[in-house]
Protein backbone atom coordinates (compact mmCIF):
# COMPACT_ATOMS: atom_id res chain seq x y z
CA UNK A 1 0.00 0.00 0.00
CA UNK A 2 3.14 2.18 0.49
CA UNK A 3 3.42 4.43 -2.93
CA UNK A 4 6.70 6.43 -3.79
CA UNK A 5 6.73 8.64 -7.08
CA UNK A 6 10.24 9.92 -7.51
CA UNK A 7 9.90 12.91 -10.04
CA UNK A 8 13.34 14.57 -10.95
CA UNK A 9 14.46 17.35 -13.49
CA UNK A 10 17.93 15.16 -13.66
CA UNK A 11 17.94 13.36 -17.17
CA UNK A 12 17.29 9.33 -17.11
CA UNK A 13 20.43 7.30 -15.78
CA UNK A 14 21.16 4.10 -17.26
CA UNK A 15 18.06 2.03 -17.02
CA UNK A 16 20.28 0.00 -14.26
CA UNK A 17 20.35 2.64 -12.16
CA UNK A 18 16.60 3.75 -12.06
CA UNK A 19 16.02 -0.21 -11.06
CA UNK A 20 18.36 -0.18 -8.69
CA UNK A 21 17.19 3.61 -7.14
CA UNK A 22 13.52 1.56 -7.65
CA UNK A 23 14.59 -1.75 -5.55
CA UNK A 24 16.35 0.23 -2.74
CA UNK A 25 13.66 2.94 -2.36
CA UNK A 26 11.20 -0.23 -2.11
CA UNK A 27 13.10 -1.69 0.74
CA UNK A 28 13.85 1.44 3.01
CA UNK A 29 10.26 2.37 2.57
CA UNK A 30 9.23 -0.86 3.67
CA UNK A 31 11.72 -0.87 6.77
CA UNK A 32 10.77 2.81 7.70
CA UNK A 33 6.83 1.87 7.72
CA UNK A 34 6.82 -1.40 8.91
CA UNK A 35 4.93 -2.67 6.03
CA UNK A 36 5.38 -6.01 3.87
CA UNK A 37 7.82 -4.70 0.94
CA UNK A 38 5.50 -7.20 -0.87
CA UNK A 39 2.91 -4.06 -0.58
CA UNK A 40 5.48 -1.09 -1.77
CA UNK A 41 4.82 0.32 -5.37
CA UNK A 42 7.78 2.60 -6.82
CA UNK A 43 7.96 5.10 -9.85
CA UNK A 44 10.27 7.04 -11.27
CA UNK A 45 10.17 9.67 -13.86
CA UNK A 46 12.97 11.90 -15.22
CA UNK A 47 13.53 14.82 -17.60
CA UNK A 48 10.50 16.76 -15.92
CA UNK A 49 11.13 20.61 -16.49
CA UNK A 50 11.01 21.58 -12.75
CA UNK A 51 12.07 25.06 -11.21
CA UNK A 52 13.25 24.99 -7.54
CA UNK A 53 13.96 28.39 -6.02
CA UNK A 54 13.33 30.06 -9.26
CA UNK A 55 16.02 28.00 -10.83
CA UNK A 56 15.80 25.47 -13.24
CA UNK A 57 19.79 25.54 -13.82
CA UNK A 58 20.41 23.37 -10.95
CA UNK A 59 18.82 19.45 -9.90
CA UNK A 60 15.75 19.46 -8.37
CA UNK A 61 13.82 16.33 -7.32
CA UNK A 62 10.34 16.00 -5.85
CA UNK A 63 9.12 12.77 -4.09
CA UNK A 64 5.70 11.81 -2.66
CA UNK A 65 5.22 8.96 -0.50
CA UNK A 66 1.68 7.32 0.36
CA UNK A 67 0.81 5.01 2.71
CA UNK A 68 -2.01 3.54 4.69
CA UNK A 69 -0.74 4.19 8.23
CA UNK A 70 3.07 3.87 9.35
CA UNK A 71 3.24 7.82 9.48
CA UNK A 72 4.59 9.50 12.53
CA UNK A 73 6.59 12.56 13.60
CA UNK A 74 9.61 10.53 14.38
CA UNK A 75 9.05 8.11 11.01
CA UNK A 76 8.64 11.10 8.38
CA UNK A 77 12.10 12.87 9.69
CA UNK A 78 13.55 9.37 9.15
CA UNK A 79 12.42 8.84 5.98
CA UNK A 80 13.04 12.10 5.29
CA UNK A 81 16.94 12.27 5.93
CA UNK A 82 17.41 8.43 4.74
CA UNK A 83 15.76 9.54 1.36
CA UNK A 84 17.50 12.68 0.96
CA UNK A 85 20.57 11.41 1.35
CA UNK A 86 19.89 8.34 -1.11
CA UNK A 87 18.39 10.99 -3.73
CA UNK A 88 21.39 12.79 -3.75
CA UNK A 89 24.13 9.65 -3.85
CA UNK A 90 22.02 8.21 -6.90
CA UNK A 91 21.24 11.23 -8.31
CA UNK A 92 23.02 13.95 -7.15
CA UNK A 93 20.29 16.23 -6.23
CA UNK A 94 21.70 17.94 -3.07
CA UNK A 95 18.95 17.88 0.24
CA UNK A 96 17.88 21.39 -0.30
CA UNK A 97 16.67 20.77 -3.45
CA UNK A 98 14.61 18.32 -3.02
CA UNK A 99 10.93 18.00 -1.35
CA UNK A 100 8.98 15.08 0.06
CA UNK A 101 5.66 14.60 0.76
CA UNK A 102 4.00 12.40 3.05
CA UNK A 103 0.26 11.59 2.55
CA UNK A 104 -1.53 9.52 4.77
CA UNK A 105 -4.78 8.07 2.97
CA UNK A 106 -7.56 6.34 5.29
CA UNK A 107 -7.47 2.62 4.57
CA UNK A 108 -10.99 2.80 2.84
CA UNK A 109 -9.61 5.10 0.40
CA UNK A 110 -6.82 2.74 -1.08
CA UNK A 111 -7.67 0.03 -3.22
CA UNK A 112 -6.26 -3.08 -4.25
CA UNK A 113 -7.17 -6.57 -5.71
CA UNK A 114 -10.88 -5.93 -6.30
CA UNK A 115 -11.19 -3.96 -2.37
CA UNK A 116 -10.17 -1.52 -0.18
CA UNK A 117 -7.41 -1.66 2.79
CA UNK A 118 -10.71 -0.27 5.30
Amino acid sequence: MPLISVRTSCPAPPAATVDALLLDLSARVARHLGKPEAYVMTAFEADVPMTFAGSRDEPVCYLELKSVGGFSPATTAAVSADLCGLIEASLGVPPQRTYIEFGAAEGYLWGWNGRTFG
